[in-house]
C-alpha cells in the first residue's frame, strides 16, 4: 500500500479540519491560570492558561475583547469558554476564546502578593535603605545570562552614551528552578571584589513563571545586603517582581537601566568644562585674595620694622630728651625762685642786716645771745658783734632800766 505524501499545509488544514468538526473541542470550557499575557496593539489579547503540569496558548480576538468585563493579570485563575484549533499557518494548537471569567487569584500570585507583604512590612522596601546611585561610574558589574538578549540592549546603549565605562558581565541563570541562585553568586562576587561602582540584575520580558526567580526571597535578602548599589531590570514595563521593589532603583526595562546608570559623555565633558571654568575662578579670586593679604602684611611689616622701630625709637628719645630738658629747666627755675624768696626771707631776718642799721648782738661767754637785762648781775664776760665786727671784754652794769612804749623809762 503506498502512502499518500502531504504537504504541510495539508497537514495542518486536515488537523484544523478534524479539531472543528470535534463537538467537546468546540465546546471547550478550561479552567487554568494566565501567564504570559499580552495585549496586541490590534487588539487581540494573546495569553497561556495553564495549570500544575501543562499549558495552552489562547488569543481573544478583538471583536470579543469588548465583551470582556475584566482586565487580565498575570497570574489571574480564569475560566476560559471557547474552541480549540489549529492556527494553520503555523501549525500551532491553540483556544479562540469566546468568554473569559475570573475564578481567583493564582497560586504564584498569591505568593507574590504574600511575600511582598511580609519583606514591606519588615522595611526591605523602605527609600531610607536605598543607595544612590553613582553620578559617574567607572565600571558597571551585570549579572544576567550571556546569551541572553538582555545584555546585548545593555552593551548597546552603554556604548552609545558613554566609551569609557567598562562592563563586567557575571554569567548567570536568569530562568528555571534554582536559577535565582546563580544570580546571588553575581551579586555576591561583586560585593567581595569590590571592582564596580553599581550592579545590574535582570532579563527580558516573559510570563511570570519564566520571571520568577527574581521573586525569590533569598535573592530578596541578598539585593538587601549589597554594599554596592543595584538596579534591577525584569522584564518589560509592565512586569513587576520583588527584586524591582527591593533593589536602589527600578528600570522598567535593561535598557532603561543602562540609559539611568551611565551619564552621557558629552554631558561629563560640558560638565568637566564647567567645573574647569569654576575652578580658575576660585582660584584667581583666592589668588586675588592672597595677594592682597600678602600686601596687607607688607605695609604692617613695614610699619613695624626694626629699623622704622629704631628711628621711631630715637624720635621718641629725642622727645623724652626735649620733655626732661624741659622739666630740669622749670625744676631749675621753680627751685632759682623758691631760693630767691628764701633768700629774701633769709635776708629779712638776717641779723647782719639788723646790725647794719646800728644794731649789736650781745653773747654770753658761752656764745648764748643775751636777751635780758637780769644777766648783768655783776662783772660779766660779754661779746659785741657789730657790723665792723666784734669786741669781748668784761661789763659791770651801773643802772638797770627799761622801755615802754618806745620811751626809756626805769624799772
Amino acid at each position: 500500500m503506498k502512502i499518500k505524501t502531504l504537504t504541510v499545509s495539508e497537514v495542518n488544514n486536515y488537523i484544523k479540519k478534524i479539531l472543528d468538526n470535534d463537538f467537546i473541542l468546540n465546546n471547550l470550557s478550561i479552567r487554568g491560570e494566565i501567564s504570559n499575557l499580552k495585549y496586541h496593539s490590534s487588539g487581540h489579547i494573546y495569553f497561556s492558561l495553564k495549570d500544575e503540569n501543562s499549558k495552552v496558548n489562547c488569543i481573544m480576538f478583538k471583536s470579543k475583547s469588548f465583551d470582556l468585563d475584566i482586565v487580565l493579570q498575570e497570574g489571574m485563575s480564569v475560566i476560559v469558554s471557547g474552541r480549540a484549533s489549529v492556527y494553520t499557518a503555523n501549525g500551532t494548537f491553540q483556544i479562540y476564546c469566546d468568554r473569559i471569567e475570573q475564578e481567583g487569584l493564582g497560586e504564584l500570585h498569591i505568593k507574590f502578593e504574600k511575600l511582598k507583604e511580609k519583606l514591606s512590612r519588615e522595611g526591605y522596601f523602605e527609600d531610607e535603605f536605598k543607595k544612590p546611585l553613582p553620578k559617574n561610574p567607572y565600571r558597571i558589574g551585570v549579572v544576567t545570562s550571556e546569551t541572553g538578549a538582555a545584555i546585548q540592549d545593555i552593551i548597546n546603549v552603554v556604548r552609545r552614551r558613554n566609551t569609557k565605562v567598562d562592563i563586567v558581565l557575571y554569567p548567570a541563570l536568569v530562568q528555571g528552578d534554582g536559577a535565582y541562585k546563580t544570580v546571588i553568586e553575581g551579586i555576591e562576587y561583586f560585593n567581595k571584589k569590590k571592582s564596580v561602582d553599581v550592579i545590574i540584575i535582570g532579563r527580558g520580558g516573559g510570563s511570570m513563571e519564566e520571571l520568577w526567580n527574581f521573586n525569590e526571597e533569598p535573592l530578596a535578602y541578598a539585593i538587601f545586603k549589597s554594599e554596592i548599589p543595584i538596579v534591577s531590570a525584569v522584564g518589560h514595563e509592565v512586569d513587576f517582581t520583588i527584586s524591582d521593589f527591593v533593589a536602589d532603583f527600578r528600570a522598567a526595562t535593561p535598557s532603561q537601566a543602562a540609559e539611568v546608570v551611565v551619564p552621557l559623555e558629552e554631558n561629563q565633558y560640558n560638565q568637566i568644562s564647567e567645573y574647569k571654568e569654576r575652578l580658575s575662578f576660585i582660584i584667581s579670586d583666592r589668588l586675588r585674595e592672597e595677594k592682597q593679604k600678602v600686601k596687607n602684611l607688607e605695609k604692617i611689616l613695614s610699619l613695624n620694622s626694626p629699623s622704622n622701630r629704631i628711628a621711631n625709637a630715637y624720635l621718641e628719645i629725642d622727645n623724652l630728651k626735649e620733655k626732661i630738658e624741659k622739666i630740669i629747666e622749670f625744676k631749675i627755675k621753680s627751685s632759682k625762685e623758691k631760693i630767691f624768696s628764701l633768700n629774701n626771707i633769709l635776708n629779712a631776718h638776717n641779723p647782719l642786716n639788723i646790725i647794719a642799721k646800728g644794731y649789736a648782738i650781745i653773747e654770753d661767754g658761752t656764745g648764748k645771745v643775751v636777751k635780758s637785762k637780769e644777766f648783768f648781775e655783776g662783772t660779766t664776760e660779754i661779746k659785741i658783734s657789730m657790723e665792723d665786727g666784734y669786741v669781748k671784754g668784761n661789763f659791770t652794769p651801773i643802772e638797770k632800766g627799761g622801755f615802754y612804749y618806745g620811751k626809756e623809762r626805769k624799772l
